[in-house]
């Protein structure tokens, strides 16, 4: 009896803990969604700012402006995703704002006003709720965050007043202009940072228009959005992967490497490793705008997956990350469903069974077509392991790959190893196609198991002949039993069913409008043509999904997903501010 109180007991304080945090959290956005419609509502707004002159006063963070607004904003995240950092902050403040209305509550002036009243319990409701709500709290940040967001305040000051200076100088419309100095005009840019309401203070001989003012606030605004990234922006990862890290997942795969295609992929020197506590299972992730994202199944015994699935959602959830896998099998999908993760289906892989597969039939005809044609124009195909490749001929593929390939950086992230020619991937197959004279286009293929191959990279010269990856692609097949191979995983066709189900008769209006969106993509992230690529040899398509835990969280994760696999640039952040990625400065990648 006495341990059913106990456990009860302990069931009501969590969920007391858990409706304080989500009040904390709303009032943040209530006060930003106020902040906002004032902005916008010129009369409302103007009340607002009448009750912050005298005797009035409002709750926290409201002062009817977008500045406002976007830190509520952000303070609303940062609280939500439960940064330690951010509760302290909103305490100390919110507190001195309580504090100092509970003193002022004391003179008659401000007593007689209901909306004092009102300012005050709605402070106090707050602070109530960041008290109680402290244990949800406990994301860590990055340790070096108070170093740099102050760096960032006070550099960012000198430069923005400086900016504002000079933004005065040029506009300043009085016809004494000449007569203030520079430190009177940096004076007025300074004070037009933190406010558009200083007309009580003489300025007799600068006067700015209007949208320089507000231009000279919008940059304040910026600068305080960019300290307080800084101040509580997650950590990037905690350790990078050891050489010993490496080791022992090479011995995993070498036991286990055929549940998971994807599983050699885990090797990538831009991942983490967390091992569960028997060490007969890891998770390989890489932590992205505060996302821990994994590819592929946990590697290892699957009756380990599950401590292995334990640690890394207590990792993400103690530094504040949003969790997430990104190609996950069924198999692998279920087991993290089971950990309370939501799964939804990405796409196909294509998996081409040896056994099975055949040229015959009226489907392969255009598959037959190209791999004749590409025959008679004189094309050959070498096939080899990497460790049977010569060292200067390998570092001339690299060569060749680099200047082949379509965008400025390596894409790939879950199905892509993002490294060739190191000597510990010596079991990796290279196809290599000739025209006589010199090599026009390669593949390259990692270890799936003891008998089984998974596309790691393609690559073309743009001036061969169509049909090539075809030909390629037919000649491993017809060689496979050389190497002991029965399956091959090619690439992977995101949102296969979208394209097979929506071209058929009878096709319902949303079906086909999603295939239509989907199309239009593909003119730039080839949607479409990786599945139609994949479908011509027929293959068997295994599903895959991606896993999150919150659905507020998958605008988060997709973003991440972009830049993880190179299809996205984080836009407008100085270089300084964005850390450096491990593996960044391998030479191979």
């Amino acid at each position: 009896m006495g341990h059913s109180r106990g456990w009860q007991a302990s069931h009501d304080q969590e969920r007391r803990s858990s409706l304080c945090y989500l009040s904390a959290v709303w009032y943040l956005r209530a006060a930003a969604f106020v902040n906002f419609l004032a902005a916008v509502w010129v009369t409302f707004g103007n009340d607002i700012r009448r009750h912050n002159d005298d005797e009035f006063f409002t709750p926290y963070l409201l002062t009817a402006g977008f500045f406002s607004g976007s830190v509520s904003v952000f303070l609303a995240v940062t609280m939500r995703r439960r940064k330690r950092a951010a509760w302290i902050l909103n305490l100390v403040l919110a507190g001195l704002i309580l504090a100092l209305s509970a003193l002022a509550m004391g003179l008659p002036v401000y007593r007689q006003h209901a909306q004092n009243w009102f300012s005050m319990f709605v402070t106090a409701f707050f602070v109530a709720a960041l008290i109680g709500g402290r244990r949800e709290f406990h994301a860590k940040g990055d340790r070096s965050n108070p170093k740099l967001a102050a760096s960032v305040a006070v550099g960012g000051f000198l430069a923005c007043s400086l900016l504002a200076a000079a933004l005065v100088t040029v506009t300043n419309t009085d016809p004494d202009a000449g007569r203030s100095d520079f430190l009177e005009r940096w004076h007025y840019g300074a004070l037009r940072m933190f406010s558009l309401a200083y007309d009580d203070i003489p300025f007799g001989d600068i006067s700015t228009p209007n949208w320089a003012n507000v231009l000279i606030n919008v940059m304040s605004t910026i600068l305080v959005l960019l300290v307080l990234y800084a101040a509580f922006r997650s950590r990037r990862a905690i350790d990078a992967m050891t050489p010993e890290d490496l080791r022992g997942l090479r011995a995993l795969l070498e036991r286990h490497g055929e549940r998971d295609s994807l599983g050699y992929f885990a090797l990538r020197c831009d991942k983490s490793v967390i091992w569960s506590p028997s060490g007969k299972a890891a998770i390989t992730y890489r932590v992205v705008s505060g996302v821990s994202l994994a590819s592929g199944d946990p590697i290892g015994d699957p009756e380990a997956w599950p401590r292995a699935i334990d640690r890394w959602l207590a990792q993400a959830r103690e530094y504040g990350w949003a969790p997430a896998v990104i190609g996950a099998s069924e198999e692998g999908g279920t087991v993290y469903a089971r950990h309370g993760l939501n799964a939804l289906e990405l796409g196909d892989e294509a998996i081409v069974d040896l056994s099975e597969f055949t040229l015959e039939g009226r489907a392969m005809r255009n598959v037959r077509q190209a791999y004749n044609r590409i025959e008679r124009a004189g094309y050959s195909v070498w096939i080899r392991r990497h460790k049977d490749i010569p060292t200067q001929e390998m570092a001339d593929l690299i060569r060749l790959v680099d200047e082949w390939r379509d965008s400025e950086s390596e894409r790939g992230f879950s199905m892509a190893l993002g490294r060739l020619g190191d000597p510990q991937d010596g079991q990796c197959v290279m196809v290599l196609c000739h025209d006589g004279k010199r090599p026009r286009g390669l593949l390259s293929f990692v270890p799936w198991g003891d008998d089984g191959l998974s596309l790691d990279l393609m690559r073309r010269d743009r001036d061969s002949e169509n049909g090539l990856f075809e030909f390629m692609v037919l000649k491993l097949i017809q060689q496979a039993g050389e190497l002991g191979m029965r399956q091959l995983s090619l690439n992977f066709a995101m949102f296969r069913s979208v394209f097979e189900r929506g071209s058929r008769l009878g096709a319902g209006p949303v079906l086909r409008l999603w295939r239509s969106l989907l199309s239009f993509f593909s003119r730039w992230w080839q949607i479409e043509s990786l599945y139609r690529a994949n479908a011509k040899y027929r293959p068997i398509w295994e599903p895959r999904y991606l896993l999150f835990e919150k659905s507020a969280d998958l605008l988060r994760i997709t973003v991440a997903s972009a830049r993880a696999e190179g299809f996205l640039e984080p836009p407008g952040l100085p270089k300084w501010l964005n850390r450096r990625r491990i593996g960044d400065a391998d030479p191979k990648r």
